[in-house]
Protein backbone atom coordinates (compact mmCIF):
# COMPACT_ATOMS: atom_id res chain seq x y z
CA UNK A 1 0.00 0.00 0.00
CA UNK A 2 1.51 3.37 -0.49
CA UNK A 3 0.73 6.47 0.90
CA UNK A 4 0.86 9.95 -0.56
CA UNK A 5 2.55 12.91 1.43
CA UNK A 6 -0.47 15.31 2.01
CA UNK A 7 0.63 18.41 3.82
CA UNK A 8 3.82 19.64 5.68
CA UNK A 9 3.78 21.08 9.01
CA UNK A 10 5.71 24.04 9.20
CA UNK A 11 6.02 25.52 12.95
CA UNK A 12 6.45 29.79 13.13
CA UNK A 13 5.87 32.67 15.65
CA UNK A 14 5.27 34.53 12.51
CA UNK A 15 1.95 33.25 10.82
CA UNK A 16 0.76 36.34 9.64
CA UNK A 17 4.55 37.06 7.78
CA UNK A 18 4.89 33.36 6.28
CA UNK A 19 1.23 33.60 4.95
CA UNK A 20 2.04 36.76 3.54
CA UNK A 21 6.00 34.93 2.33
CA UNK A 22 4.21 31.71 0.87
CA UNK A 23 1.26 33.66 -0.93
CA UNK A 24 3.38 36.43 -2.68
CA UNK A 25 6.36 34.39 -3.62
CA UNK A 26 4.57 30.68 -4.38
CA UNK A 27 1.29 31.80 -4.90
CA UNK A 28 -0.41 30.08 -2.41
CA UNK A 29 -3.77 30.85 -0.78
CA UNK A 30 -4.53 31.24 2.98
CA UNK A 31 -7.47 28.84 4.60
CA UNK A 32 -8.40 29.02 8.52
CA UNK A 33 -11.21 27.05 9.58
CA UNK A 34 -13.38 28.86 12.16
CA UNK A 35 -11.81 28.10 15.50
CA UNK A 36 -8.19 26.55 14.33
CA UNK A 37 -4.87 27.37 15.34
CA UNK A 38 -3.58 26.35 12.09
CA UNK A 39 -3.59 28.34 8.87
CA UNK A 40 -3.29 25.78 5.58
CA UNK A 41 -1.53 27.47 2.78
CA UNK A 42 -3.43 26.04 -0.37
CA UNK A 43 -0.94 25.45 -3.46
CA UNK A 44 -2.75 27.39 -6.82
CA UNK A 45 -1.89 23.74 -8.87
CA UNK A 46 -0.72 20.31 -8.25
CA UNK A 47 1.27 20.78 -4.77
CA UNK A 48 1.20 19.67 -1.05
CA UNK A 49 -0.35 22.22 1.32
CA UNK A 50 1.71 23.64 4.05
CA UNK A 51 -0.20 23.82 7.69
CA UNK A 52 1.16 26.53 9.55
CA UNK A 53 1.06 25.50 13.00
CA UNK A 54 1.99 28.47 15.93
CA UNK A 55 5.51 27.13 17.42
CA UNK A 56 5.63 26.51 21.27
CA UNK A 57 7.62 29.21 23.59
CA UNK A 58 10.39 26.76 23.61
CA UNK A 59 11.24 26.12 20.23
CA UNK A 60 13.56 27.66 18.18
CA UNK A 61 12.97 29.15 14.36
CA UNK A 62 14.96 27.21 11.90
CA UNK A 63 16.07 24.11 14.12
CA UNK A 64 14.24 21.68 11.87
CA UNK A 65 16.41 19.63 9.56
CA UNK A 66 13.57 20.25 6.77
CA UNK A 67 13.86 21.87 3.43
CA UNK A 68 11.21 22.93 1.38
CA UNK A 69 11.82 22.70 -2.17
CA UNK A 70 9.94 24.50 -5.25
CA UNK A 71 9.94 22.95 -8.66
CA UNK A 72 10.53 25.48 -11.32
CA UNK A 73 11.68 25.19 -15.08
CA UNK A 74 13.81 28.36 -14.98
CA UNK A 75 15.89 29.23 -11.30
CA UNK A 76 17.55 32.12 -12.58
CA UNK A 77 14.32 33.41 -14.11
CA UNK A 78 12.33 32.38 -11.16
CA UNK A 79 15.24 34.18 -8.63
CA UNK A 80 15.12 37.42 -10.53
CA UNK A 81 11.49 37.88 -10.56
CA UNK A 82 11.34 36.67 -6.87
CA UNK A 83 14.44 39.61 -6.19
CA UNK A 84 11.84 42.33 -8.18
CA UNK A 85 9.26 41.49 -5.23
CA UNK A 86 11.67 41.64 -1.74
CA UNK A 87 13.10 37.67 -1.73
CA UNK A 88 16.74 37.05 -2.44
CA UNK A 89 17.99 34.07 -3.38
CA UNK A 90 22.04 32.66 -2.56
CA UNK A 91 23.92 32.02 -5.52
CA UNK A 92 22.63 29.33 -8.20
CA UNK A 93 24.46 26.11 -7.91
CA UNK A 94 24.63 23.61 -11.05
CA UNK A 95 24.49 19.79 -10.30
CA UNK A 96 24.21 17.10 -11.75
CA UNK A 97 21.82 18.29 -15.10
CA UNK A 98 19.71 20.82 -12.98
CA UNK A 99 20.37 24.21 -10.93
CA UNK A 100 18.53 25.24 -7.79
CA UNK A 101 19.04 28.24 -5.67
CA UNK A 102 18.29 28.94 -1.52
CA UNK A 103 16.43 30.72 0.36
CA UNK A 104 14.97 31.39 3.78
CA UNK A 105 11.12 32.42 4.82
CA UNK A 106 10.78 34.54 7.87
CA UNK A 107 10.33 31.76 10.27
CA UNK A 108 14.09 30.73 9.12
CA UNK A 109 13.19 27.29 7.65
CA UNK A 110 15.40 26.34 4.73
CA UNK A 111 13.40 26.59 1.31
CA UNK A 112 15.07 26.18 -2.41
CA UNK A 113 14.03 26.26 -5.93
CA UNK A 114 15.17 23.62 -8.11
CA UNK A 115 14.99 22.68 -11.65
CA UNK A 116 15.44 18.98 -10.97
CA UNK A 117 11.94 17.80 -11.78
CA UNK A 118 12.40 18.76 -14.90
CA UNK A 119 15.83 17.66 -15.93
CA UNK A 120 16.54 13.82 -17.51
Amino acid sequence: MTTPLGRIILYTKKTEEMVAFYSRHFGFTAHQRDGDHIVELIPQGAGISILLHPAAKAQKAGQSVVKLVFDVEDVETFCQFAKERGLLFGSIHHADGYVFANAKDPSDNSISVSSRAFSG
